[in-house]
């Protein structure tokens, strides 16, 4: 099988675009045939793959499903719902510049902007531990985790996936890679988890990395961003809008959720395309 495919990033969280419409072959991959494109030395290599469908509802535009470098399909991913309306109107699947697309978890409206950037409506962030999920009897700000012996202050939430953050003084000394992986697969969190780890530069700016499930650190976490925000403000240490810096790049986020509960949460940002290309499965 010969299947196009278009490799984008968005801030240096890199994705395998595909069109599943023009080229419905592309719905019946395998976990097995999903790790082989991902490989980034026998392969094209990505963080994600990223499949275009045909909606299941009347009301929405496309289906969107995400696939981690593993094989593993998951129900959301920030970065790439950036790039999912420069794609689509680039395969001239539509000329739109606000979509409604559905998720496995889901509806998103990424919006192209004036600039090129994109905003997408997110949604309103989860914070009920059994909708996460997440083992906990009551819901709060924060949560203690015992992590080998320590214990880290988090707070849980769900940007349609789950995601754990906490506060460190510099991202560049945290724990990431060592902390990740223990809090990923920690057993209060049943379908793992996403660690944030956030330092707060001033009230609306941060820097930020993100030991993403499945995939380890990556240079960008879209949904990590809206999380890391979400809980920042929630503990009065953020404006309503935040300048996120990662590795990648950068990203704004805006949530009103102290005046409004149920307020989406808005992330803006570039979506670049690197390359087309034709891989033989």
């Amino acid at each position: 099988m010969r299947l196009p495919f278009t490799k984008m990033h968005g801030q240096g969280n890199d994705f395998i675009m595909l069109n599943g419409i023009a080229h419905p072959e592309a719905r019946s991959l395998t976990p097995n045939q999903i790790r082989a494109i991902a490989d980034r030395h026998f392969g094209i290599g990505c963080d994600q793959v990223l499949l275009v469908e045909p909606p299941t509802s009347a009301f929405a535009d496309f289906r969107y499903r995400i696939f981690n470098n593993t094989g593993d399909e998951v129900e959301q991913c920030g970065n790439g719902s950036r790039c999912f309306p420069i794609f689509v109107r680039a395969e001239g699947l539509s000329a739109k510049t606000e979509l409604t697309v559905e998720t496995i978890n889901g509806v998103i409206h990424p919006k192209i902007e004036h600039d090129g950037s994109v905003t997408v409506n997110m949604g309103a962030p989860i914070f009920a531990p059994e909708r996460i999920p997440f083992l906990a009897e009551a819901e709060h700000d924060t949560y203690p985790l015992d992590i080998d012996g320590r214990t880290r202050s988090i707070s849980v939430l769900s940007m349609g996936n789950p995601h754990a953050v906490q506060v460190v003084a510099n991202v560049e000394t945290a724990p990431v890679t060592t902390e990740g992986p223990i809090i990923e697969h920690h057993p209060r969190f049943p379908r793992r988890v996403n660690v944030g780890f956030m330092q707060v530069i001033d009230r609306s700016h941060i820097r930020l990395r993100v030991w993403e499930r499945s995939a380890g650190e990556t240079l960008a976490c879209g949904t990590g961003a809206c999380a890391a925000v979400v809980a920042g403000i929630r503990w009065g240490l953020l404006e309503p809008t935040v300048r996120v810096s990662t590795h990648g790049g950068e990203l704004s986020v805006t949530w009103e959720g102290l005046r409004d509960a149920t307020a989406p949460v808005l992330m803006s940002g570039q979506a670049t395309m690197v390359f087309r290309g034709v891989i033989e499965i």
